[in-house]
């Protein structure tokens, strides 16, 4: 059974700082790509950064320079650092592991952590 668990949320100030983390199990953790991904209400989910098996990243421009992404093979756990926090980036964080092998492909989804940016 696979799966991953975020945890880290709350709620902060602008300008503050949160560690968003997600424990996988089920998983061949290390060749997975792992990503966050964020929905605000009324918004469209979103991707915010992914790490790939090999340790390359990609963010979204509304996070970069802000945000980091990392992996730990050795604890199956991908964590999210985002520093100078914004209102904006109030939403629901999620972790998400996805894999392809030719025209197959895995995708596991976490239950969410909740986000509010808010003086």
């Amino acid at each position: 059974q696979v799966q991953l668990v975020e945890s880290g949320g709350g709620l902060v100030q602008p300008g503050g700082s949160l560690r968003l983390s997600c424990a996988a199990s089920g998983i061949v953790f290390r060749i997975y790509t792992m990503g966050w991904y964020r929905q605000a209400p009324g918004k469209e989910r979103e991707l915010v950064a992914d790490i790939t098996s090999g340790g390359s990243t990609s963010y979204a421009d509304s996070v970069k320079g802000r945000f980091t992404i990392s992996r730990d093979n050795a604890k199956n756990t991908v964590y999210l650092q985002m520093n100078s926090l914004k209102p904006e980036d109030t939403a629901v964080y999620y972790c998400n592991a996805k894999i392809s092998r030719g025209i197959a492909s895995w995708e596991y989804w976490g239950q969410g952590t909740q986000v509010t940016v808010s003086s």
